[in-house]
């Protein structure tokens, strides 16, 4: 398999994936059909720029068996791009087990010809002791090596095989599952059983899965299952997944759900149809609510089509503007669970590897959630490390004028203090040296700072410790700290009192007061 990553942010990456019926890009929602009963034409989704379609091995061999491997999966469900197939996870998952054996399942996924497959695996699921849950995995890492051994064997198609990685809360048995995996060379790597988790607003709990997964097995593309709702996908993307799947688009049109960019409404409960895609433009509640039951389904399934396309295309130029995090701030603002999710960004230390070091825009900085993102993060590292030879120094607040040198505080308080070293601070970044504040993004950032006052300083620790790195690394004689709301915060719970540090209240006259 091929993967190449043109772009990225975060973990999110826009790339592409080689099989042998076509390359598609990344991050891609791949529709799940039916391989019987499906309703939504594929040509609509082909039409609506759906690369790669997945649909389930166990129901196609149950259902149509030796025609199945006489026709090919393409032919038999009239798509030509890359088809994934899922091995019948789902249905033990559902039902405990099926009566296919794992090396029958991949025979079969091999002999239909599909691109994308998936071994026969056992779903932990969520809410299962870790003694049960440990042993599903066992058996999962058994059923892939089973199902590796026979694709090497006999097989002359060159289908990417996707390691199942499982495991659910246990995060200890999803870090084996994926190492596990990884070493016995699969391509690609699946995590299973999100969708006990997504349906209780678990958001939190697979972020923390997804983080697992990725710092386990970083290069390779990582597919997540069951994810379909418009507020997961740029939380997925963001923490590493390239792919995921969902029959959501249909299995929410059958419950009379409306799918928008913020979550799902009931179709009776609306009043207006804010959507402008060909379904709703030319439609009201009522007439959309009155359509005949198996018509409004299929139109309220292409409905939930379109808004899911948008979502992805909408993190995909996020991506590409380097503004993911911001993206993925604003939609963790419509759900509690999912800002409680977000917050946990400041515990994952891959996300750094994917963000570009250069944007061609400013960041932006909103509240102390921000301190963590990696731009920040790279950023104070440089600076709270910085040396200087100079004996005194100014702490002053960050004009935002960028570069802090081109700026008219920086020009008097120079005049007045020349043997001083001058920095700026800022609540975000921490100490800001002069002589480096050009680099990305110290002068390259925006903060509200007439709206927000950051007067609790315990919401910023990164700042006080890369104050306390930044002072430890240096040898002052005499500190003089201009101090705002924060500052004043910060120095009186600090315990620096060993340097001679002279505090000032800051005001707009304070340098002429100096």
């Amino acid at each position: 398999m091929l993967f190449e990553v043109r772009y990225s942010d975060l973990a999110g990456r826009i790339g592409k994936i080689k099989t042998p019926s076509g390359t598609f890009e990344t991050p891609a929602f791949i529709p799940v059909i039916h391989p019987v009963t499906q309703s939504v034409d594929v040509e609509f989704l082909k039409k609506l720029g759906f690369e790669a379609v997945i649909t389930n091995a166990y129901i196609t061999l149950k259902q149509y068996g030796e025609t199945a491997r006489e026709k090919g999966i393409h032919k038999l469900i009239n798509f030509d791009g890359p088809i994934m197939t899922d091995s019948g996870g789902y249905q033990v998952l559902e039902y405990g087990a099926i009566e296919a054996k794992p090396s029958f399942i991949a025979q079969f996924e091999n002999d239909i010809q599909s691109d994308i497959c998936v071994p026969l695996d056992k779903p932990t699921g969520y809410g299962l002791s870790y003694e049960v849950a440990e042993r599903y995995v066992n058996e999962t890492i058994r059923n892939s090596q089973e199902t590796l051994n026979l694709i090497k064997s006999n097989s002359n198609r060159n289908s990417v095989w996707v390691g199942p990685v499982q495991g659910a809360e246990h995060l200890d048995l999803v870090k084996r599952s994926a190492g596990l995996l990884d070493a016995m060379g699969y391509e690609m790597m699946a995590l299973g059983s999100p969708v006990q988790l997504l349906e209780s607003y678990e958001f939190a709990i697979l972020a923390d899965m997804i983080g697992t997964l990725k710092s386990t097995v970083m290069s390779k593309p990582i597919h997540l299952f069951g994810a379909g709702h418009p507020l997961t996908i740029p939380l997925a993307v963001a923490l590493g997944c390239d792919t995921f799947d969902s029959a959501s688009y249909m299995l929410y049109a059958r419950d009379d759900r409306y799918m928008h960019p913020n979550g799902t409404s009931r179709l009776d409960k609306l009043v207006y149809l804010a959507c402008q895609c060909p379904i709703c433009i030319n439609m009201k509640v009522k007439e959309f609510v009155s359509l005949e039951h198996d018509e409004k389904i299929d139109k309220l399934a292409k409905h939930n089509l379109y808004v899911l396309r948008s979502e992805v295309l909408s993190v995909k130029q996020a991506i590409m503007e380097g503004r993911l995090w911001e993206y993925v701030g604003q939609k963790a603002r419509a759900h509690p669970k999912l800002m409680e999710a977000f917050k946990l960004f400041m515990n994952y230390k891959h996300l750094e590897d994917g963000t570009p070091f250069f944007k061609k825009k400013a960041i932006f900085f909103i509240e102390s959630i921000d301190q963590y993102r990696p731009e920040a993060s790279r950023l104070r590292r440089i600076f709270s490390s910085f040396k200087t030879n100079k004996k005194k120094i100014v702490l002053f607040p960050d004009t935002q004028v960028s570069p802090f040198y081109s700026s008219q505080e920086y020009h008097k308080l120079s005049r007045k203090f020349s043997d001083y070293l001058i920095c700026a601070y800022n609540p975000f970044i921490g100490i800001i040296p002069t002589e480096i504040s050009d680099i990305y993004p110290a002068a390259h950032n925006l903060i509200s700072t007439k709206r927000f006052t950051y007067n609790n300083s315990n919401d910023y620790p990164t700042f006080v410790s890369s104050l306390q790195k930044f002072l430890s690394c240096n040898f002052f004689d005499d500190v003089i700290i201009v101090a705002d709301d924060f500052m004043q915060g910060v120095v009186s719970d600090m315990q620096i009192i060993s340097k001679k540090i002279e505090i000032i209240k800051y005001s707009d006259d304070i340098i002429e007061r100096l």
